[in-house]
């Protein structure tokens, strides 16, 4: 699987830069690294907060803030640590089986409290994009797209100029294409394993359901 430092060279290579770097946290010297180590986190948590990819959705009960208060909702819970505050994907449920659609709910900062959830609902649970840090659970789709992004961050530091706004242009739109494939990708893992009988099933009689994705006799 690509690490961090294999998304940076992918991403330098992408803008036709021949350097290699081989560390960025911390940088090793050369401007390519310390460019990298600037925008690789940027580029990623941006990536992941565009779609509700399956490797970063978790689920947890909420934890209840009683010092804090609002007029228009009924309750305030502090949200997980590792959330994309902005990000897609991120559902409220009032049933830790998560067995009932999601409520209505809203996100905001505070300063004593962080991110803070306000919902109507007691003793609420949440299904959220978290902030992934470990690349080994990205998808080989996400990784290519997330190069073309961070791509787009490093072409005005290297190449500069009317070069470096020009391939940050078509890097920008190469990012979006990327991103709509992989997201499209990633979608596809939450469809049924079968969603039809075969014809030669029915054709052999079975006295066959589908469950859960698989032909059950």
């Amino acid at each position: 699987m690509a690490s961090a430092v294999d998304i940076c060279n992918l991403a330098l290579s992408r803008l036709g830069d021949d350097a290699t770097v081989s560390s960025i946290d911390p940088p090793e010297g050369s401007a390519q690294a310390e460019h990298c180590k600037r925008f690789y986190p940027i580029a990623r948590d941006v990536a992941l907060s565009k779609h509700a990819w399956n490797f970063a959705m978790k689920r947890a009960a909420l934890a209840l803030l009683s010092n804090v208060s609002t007029a228009e909702w009924e309750y305030a819970y502090s949200a997980p640590a590792d959330i994309l505050s902005t990000s897609a994907g991120i559902n409220i449920y009032p049933d830790g089986a998560f067995t009932e659609g999601g409520v209505e709910f809203a996100v905001e900062t505070t300063t004593a409290n962080g991110v803070v959830i306000y919902t109507n609902v007691e003793d609420a649970y949440i299904r959220y994009t978290s902030k992934v840090t470990d690349t080994t659970r990205f998808t080989p789709e996400f990784v290519d797209s997330l190069s073309y992004l961070l791509a787009s961050y490093l072409a005005g530091p290297v190449l500069k100029g009317d070069a470096g706004i020009k391939m940050n242009v078509e890097m920008m739109k190469l990012f979006k294409i990327t991103l709509a494939e992989a997201a499209a990708s990633d979608s596809m893992g939450n469809k049924p394993k079968i969603d039809h009988v075969p014809d030669f099933v029915q054709a052999r009689g079975f006295n066959s359901t589908i469950q859960d994705g698989w032909i059950k006799r």
